[in-house]
């Protein structure tokens, strides 16, 4: 299944009826691709893309409690997942991976950073904010931290269940949302693609 996109606020364009289909790009799902291109304003070779996605917009995923051995949940990876899904369409924003709650010596944030990298993403995209125990925490430390590497506003990744309250805890943050991302209900873990699936 395809994470469901909700834009909040982004002026689209759609493609002219004439045009070529963008030539498929390796590992991502052509109904996925369809979606995305479907909202063209900014453009990559081979594939158009909507203006959210961009350097000054960052992907910020919300953490999830792990196991007691750090292990993440399935809930954290079906976030994981969609984030990433997110990262490949938009190989040039930062990523911030958010959440605290250390077990067994491990973060949320520095489990779903190092799945990623694990993944092929470049470290230097990623900032872990690692302090968060709560929505709202997860909210303010990424505000700061928005601020310390210069982006403007974010894609929000979270849970189908959370994402009201998330997106209001952002909003009250001074945090400009631009579009949220949630898995379905048979997120794309459930057909995971990419290197080291």
């Amino acid at each position: 299944m395809l994470p469901s996109v909700t834009v909040v606020a982004m002026a689209a364009a759609i493609a002219p009826a004439y045009a070529a289909p963008p030539p498929p790009v390796p590992g991502l799902p052509s109904d996925l691709l369809a979606l995305v291109d479907g909202l063209t304003t900014f453009r990559l070779p081979g594939l158009n893309l909507p203006a959210i996605f961009n350097p000054n917009t960052a992907i910020v995923v919300l953490g999830y409690g792990l196991e007691p051995d750090g292990a993440m949940r399935p809930e954290l990876m079906a976030r994981l997942y969609t984030g990433y899904v997110s990262a490949l369409l938009s190989p040039a924003s930062p990523i911030i991976v958010t959440g605290g709650n250390p077990q067994n010596g491990v973060t949320e944030a520095q489990a779903m950073a190092n799945w990623l990298i694990a993944r092929g993403i470049d470290p230097a995209r990623i900032h872990t904010e690692t302090q968060a125990d709560s929505t709202v925490q997860n909210a303010l430390f990424s505000a700061q931290l928005m601020q310390a590497i210069g982006v403007n506003a974010v894609i929000l990744v979270t849970s189908d269940d959370h994402i009201q309250r998330a997106l209001s805890n952002f909003q009250a943050a001074g945090i400009a949302v631009v579009a949220t991302m949630t898995p379905d209900a048979a997120p794309m873990g459930a057909e995971p693609f990419g290197p080291g699936r």
